[in-house]
């Protein structure tokens, strides 16, 4: 198709078919950005009909003003292409780099800028990615230039460019951040590194998505909430859920950290009980009854939790597989896998293709899967690095407003990035 589109640009008119083509693919990705037109000023919305019916009338356009070509396809892309939500990554690191290659991916979205504070190896794939790099202090913009790095600004300058703010920063960074936000009036999202104070407002697509419609700040809940809200939530609506108690069994660091341990230990953390992540869940589903316990283990490929559920009607197990089964974000490790660990985990999504070998969806033993009475026992593994990334996608869209729908934007989200669940692939 683009193939033809420049020939119809250089040889204007001279098959009709062509500007027939040209017309209707231009036309469906008009009316996939109606939610932008909506939005515009009338001046912007007859300029884009011009342009349409520039299309159709083309030649003889051009036959009149008696001139070689018009690039109107320029035009018209470019036009669009600005009309995508302009998405700012401040803090291009474990989850800041995989966030920016998820926008990349979705067709309302684009990546207007990272940010880096040293010019390191994640540097050099942002600028393979082709992602404009910013950094917080100018002072520093000499050593990323001697590395080879060429700087576009200060992070005030992309984050001043964008429409959404993803803030990917440390944990309790984020904080500091927020009043350039407020000052600049833009949207901004957290991780869960920061508390929920920090927006006010903590998102889980499958949970509360038509909460964070409009809003300024949202703050995406970490890894392990966002993996037991998800099954939590789908059992509640099906069986109403008494009681939740959940083990976490959590990695020592991520595959690239050298500085994090334990070596040769289990620790507990907390000691106490309950862990952090059950008053986290509250942020999200305040009416569910839930304690968590904690330990760190030297590993780095996953977290595995072990719940249990307490339900207010009897459960079914063929149920809870269906249920599962039919969950966008909820993965189901069939017996036929023969996998047991989560490093065989990590290598079977590795052997599938995905990119960085990561896994949004929970990834739940289906023999583990208990039921008897109002008793619902289980493992899932989680992978830390990846599961809030979609949800972040889902977050952009819900703040913006572009989709008022969870599921579609769930449905598009998986789709642009090629998440097709993992019991699919067994």
């Amino acid at each position: 198709m683009q193939i033809l589109n420049f020939f119809l640009i250089i040889f204007h008119g001279k098959i009709l078919v062509h500007i027939l083509s040209f017309m209707f693919e231009k036309i469906i990705h008009y009316l996939s950005y109606d939610y932008t037109i909506q939005k515009m000023s009338c001046l912007k919305k007859s300029f884009h009909i011009f342009l349409i019916v520039c299309l159709v009338f083309k030649k003889t356009i051009i036959g009149c003003m008696q001139v070689g070509f018009i690039p109107i396809a320029f035009l018209y892309t470019t036009t669009m292409y600005d009309c995508m939500i302009k998405v700012a990554i401040n803090g291009y690191g474990t989850i800041g780099k995989r966030v920016a290659d998820a926008v990349a991916a979705q067709k309302d979205m684009k990546v207007i800028g990272v940010s880096k504070t040293r010019p390191n190896a994640e540097a050099f794939v942002a600028k393979q990615r082709g992602y404009p790099l910013y950094i917080a202090d100018l002072s520093k913009k000499a050593a990323f230039e001697k590395a080879g790095l060429s700087v576009a600004g200060s992070v005030e300058d992309m984050c001043k460019a964008a429409d959404v703010i993803v803030d990917a920063t440390p944990g309790d960074v984020g904080a500091t951040n927020k009043p350039l936000y407020e000052k600049l009036g833009k949207k901004a999202l957290w991780q869960g590194g920061e508390g929920h104070e920090i927006a006010g407002f903590s998102f889980n697509s499958s949970c509360n998505y038509k909460d964070a419609i409009g809003r300024q700040f949202v703050r995406v809940v970490s890894c392990n909430t966002t993996g037991l809200c998800r099954i939590i939530h789908e059992i509640d609506k099906e069986y109403g859920v008494a009681h939740v108690h959940a083990i976490m069994v959590r990695r020592g660091s991520d595959p690239g950290e050298i500085k994090k341990g334990p070596i040769d230990a289990v620790v507990l953390d907390p000691v106490s009980v309950p862990s952090h992540h059950g008053p986290d869940v509250l942020t999200v589903l305040p009416h569910i009854s839930i304690t968590t316990m904690a330990m760190i283990v030297p590993t780095t490929m996953m977290h595995m939790h072990a719940i249990q559920i307490t339900t207010k009607k009897p459960v079914s197990r063929d149920r809870v597989i269906d249920l599962i089964k039919n969950h966008p974000r909820l993965g189901l490790i069939k017996k036929t896998l023969g996998i047991k660990s989560t490093a065989e985990l990590k290598e079977f999504a590795m052997d599938l293709g995905r990119q960085r070998s990561d896994l949004w969806e929970n990834c739940i033993f289906e023999e583990s899967i208990y039921a008897n009475k109002n008793e619902l026992c289980f493992f899932q593994a989680i992978h830390q690095e990846a599961d809030v990334v979609v949800e972040n996608i889902d977050a952009i869209r819900a703040m913006v407003g572009l989709e008022k729908d969870a599921t579609k934007s769930i449905l598009t989200t998986n789709g642009a990035i090629g998440l097709n669940l993992i019991q699919n692939n067994h």
